[in-house]
């Protein structure tokens, strides 16, 4: 199976070579790859120590940062790298403070596996959620480097539970301690033999609390709400986060026939100028960009970004601070595949919450329908219900954000968990 295993990851290193010619996503995958080992080569010393993280993409980065900055704080010496697989997820914080260095994890060759591991000379190595890869994980365990899996979550349907897995479930022999998010996994995975695992719980709670102590203010935001500066009247606000087209074809309806006294913020998943431009066409209500907003308040006319009722967001990395000003969260991917993107965000400033019907996938999506501070709806017609009885009803706004601001707060200590075993 290994020798399978390494000639599949040849064979699709020289079709990546042919696929960046048709898609851009691939094209930075590949090129990205290319300055690895020079990169290292620079930042890394002979003399360095140092810890590396590897996310798979951004979602798994934002999960593992709480510990990356706990071990950070303990290990104050160490340089932190950090590697990700997916564009996604590189692009977006390839410029983060917390690490030292930040590159894409080259393909799991033996060659790339061997050249990285000399340069970069981990002393403890974490691996975020999952994401196994049999070439590094072996050579990591020869060489005694301390391996962890942070915020782990096992399922029955993976490889490593079915009669064919033994080649999977060796590689979670290399680890030297699970992490596990909750009390299934551990089962799932002591099921096989394995008895070095903790349940931690999920650290992006940990993430999403820390949130709460920053400055999450933004002027043009609060500009924006006003109805009425004279009175200091501010609107009835819907936040929409990381929306896809299946979202916004009912959204838009919804937004088009809303009230003056509503006004909403849009985040789209996808920023890209022909895809927004399409959204902000379908929208009759007067709609601002976020990158216009600046030339049309200095036109002549002296137009306040008050007298909008829509503002979508065509840029990157304030969506968090966003949701502060929200009083319902509506979270997008719930119509598409593997479902809804992270709610922990709005559930952390004690927002009600709406999604689509994807979120089986998601432990804490379901938690939340299930406890009711979160709505799944599946139509129009669902989804004027839920917005309609938020808007209207100040008492079940406050008690669906109550609910969902709790849970947060009653599942965060993850990472005081990993850090006490390491120590």
């Amino acid at each position: 199976m290994l020798f399978l295993y390494n000639i599949t990851i040849l064979i699709a290193s020289q079709l990546l070579k042919l696929i960046v010619l048709f898609s851009p996503k691939i094209k930075l995958f590949v090129e990205g790859r290319k300055n690895v080992f020079p990169t290292l080569k620079e930042k890394i010393k002979p003399t360095d120590k140092t810890i590396w993280f590897h996310a798979a993409s951004l979602g798994e980065y934002e999960q593992g940062l709480p510990v990356m900055e706990k071990i950070k704080l303990h290990y104050p010496t160490h340089k932190i790298i950090v590697t990700f697989f997916s564009p996604s997820g590189y692009e977006v914080r390839k410029n983060n403070t917390v690490a030292d260095v930040t590159v894409y994890l080259p393909l799991d060759t033996f060659a790339n596996v061997r050249k990285f591991i000399e340069l970069a000379r981990p002393e403890m190595v974490f691996f975020i959620k999952y994401e196994f890869w049999p070439n590094y994980l072996n050579a990591l365990k020869k060489q005694g480097i301390k391996t962890y899996l942070i915020s782990g979550i096992f399922r029955e349907k993976q490889a490593f539970f079915k009669w064919y897995g033994g080649f999977y479930r060796n590689a979670l022999k290399t680890f030297d301690y699970f992490f596990v998010q909750n009390e299934k996994s551990k089962k799932l995975i002591q099921s096989i033999g394995f008895s070095n695992v903790k349940i931690s719980g999920d650290t992006r709670f940990d993430r999403v609390v820390a949130i709460l102590e920053r400055d999450n203010s933004l002027g043009f935001i609060e500009d924006f709400l006003f109805l009425d500066s004279a009175r200091n009247e501010k609107a009835k606000t819907i936040v929409i986060g990381s929306s896809w087209p299946k979202d916004e074809n009912l959204l838009i309806d919804f937004i088009n026939q809303s009230s003056d006294n509503v006004k909403f913020i849009i985040a789209p998943h996808n920023i890209k100028d022909e895809q927004i431009q399409e959204l902000k066409k379908s929208i009759v209500k007067k709609t601002i960009l976020f990158s216009e907003k600046d030339a049309i308040l200095k036109q002549v006319d002296h137009k306040k970004i008050s007298d909008y009722q829509v503002f979508i967001i065509d840029t990157i990395g304030i969506l968090t601070k966003i949701y502060s000003y929200a009083d319902i969260a509506y979270v997008g991917g719930g119509f598409g595949n593997p479902g809804v993107h992270n709610i922990l965000e709005p559930a952390t400033f004690g927002l009600p919450i709406v999604i689509g019907p994807n979120y089986s996938h998601f432990t804490e999506a379901t938690a939340l329908v299930n406890m009711d501070g979160c709505v799944s709806i599946s139509n129009y017609t669902e989804l004027k219900n839920a917005f309609d009885l938020l808007l209207q009803n100040e008492d079940e706004r406050y008690e669906k954000g109550h609910i969902c601001s709790t849970f947060v707060q009653m599942n965060k200590g993850a990472t005081d968990i990993i850090l006490k075993h390491i120590s």
